[in-house]
């Protein structure tokens, strides 16, 4: 394994954990916590005594509160159409791994927490995780597959609701929308769960569960239309004023005064 600046990573009996460690923002993703879960999973793609994957975020309040807000702030019409891909390849990676990938999301999954967890194929939270795509406060759309995956697992009603108002929800109201499998209490009782999800599926025939992974995403990746719109969406954003106040104003902590222009 590779040694990262702001990844841990421990196996177990076939299960490799990764969790983003930058607790002291929150596990934000910037650029090069980004680049460390890419080469993360293509270690796993590599290495065929990895058989499962536990994604989990350091501490108690979150699991990633979202991108970093300073580095999105720096975008321009330019950058933000690759920034936007460069996200959805990666998640799409771990969308794509045929071993299976558990979220265990403890505390804060917003923004690009929250696509992550998604692009993971099964999703386990502790009772104080909060889930949203909050990306409009910023003058922005979700960029990492967002808009997709929300829509696919919550229905386009309640995905759309969430996305225009930037809601958050509790971790037993995703329960209820389909978001999140299971609900536990602590961040002990997180991990124990899913390593014994995990642990079931690997006494299990490992081309067939591959296969069940590859066939479910087929449903859904038929030319990837969706995702291209998500990319174009999110780097016109770039280009509003809305996008340059809405940052600011996170920066500066105060309250955004979005014109629409």
């Amino acid at each position: 394994m590779s040694n990262y600046q702001y990844l841990k990573l421990e196996d177990f009996n076939g299960i490799r954990t990764i969790t983003i460690n930058r607790p002291e923002s929150l596990n934000a993703l910037n650029t090069q916590t980004m680049a460390e879960i890419k080469n993360a999973f293509q270690e796993v793609y590599d290495d065929n005594s990895v058989r499962g994957v536990i994604v989990t975020g350091a501490g108690e309040k979150s699991f990633v509160a979202g991108a970093d807000i300073k580095e999105i702030s720096e975008l321009n019409e330019v950058t933000a159409r690759k920034f936007a891909e460069n996200g959805q390849e990666i998640f799409s990676m771990i969308e794509n791994l045929e071993k299976p990938v558990i979220a265990a999301v403890n505390g804060f999954a917003l923004g690009g927490g929250c696509e992550l967890a998604m692009a993971c194929h099964i999703r386990l939270a502790s009772s104080n995780a909060k889930f949203g795509q909050p990306e409009v406060n910023l003058g922005l759309i979700p960029g990492y597959g967002g808009t997709q995956r929300l829509t696919q697992l919550i229905g386009k009603g309640k995905a759309i609701e969430l996305m225009i108002t930037g809601d958050t929800v509790s971790a037993e109201d995703a329960k209820a929308l389909g978001l999140v499998n299971h609900v536990v209490e602590s961040h002990e009782e997180l991990m124990t769960q899913s390593r014994q999800i995990l642990e079931k599926a690997l006494s299990k025939a490992p081309v067939a569960v591959g296969m069940v992974i590859n066939s479910v995403n087929a449903y859904y990746n038929d030319d990837g239309r969706g995702y291209q719109a998500e990319a174009n969406s999110f780097m016109n954003c770039c280009k509003t004023n809305d996008f340059k106040e809405g940052t600011a104003a996170f920066v500066e902590k105060r309250k955004a005064n979005f014109t629409g222009n």
